[in-house]
């Protein structure tokens, strides 16, 4: 199974995170949209990872409203 590495602020540490509990989601900013994938940890957090507009088509994820 793939995974994504996330950085845990909380812990101060990369953790990876499994497919299932990652989707993405498109933010919408006064200076652009921003592309980020959003992850799941064990105990319920949700971290997040800024990637370019290529990886975030690219990435086959459901997408978050």
């Amino acid at each position: 199974m793939a995974s994504v590495e996330f950085y845990d602020v909380k812990i101060r540490k990369k953790v990876k995170i499994d497919d299932k509990s990652i989707s993405k989601i498109k933010m919408d900013t006064k200076s652009g949209p921003r592309y980020a994938l959003k992850g799941k940890t064990s105990d319920g957090r949700m971290l997040t990872r800024f990637v370019s507009e290529a990886d975030w088509k690219k990435a086959k994820y459901p997408e978050m409203k």
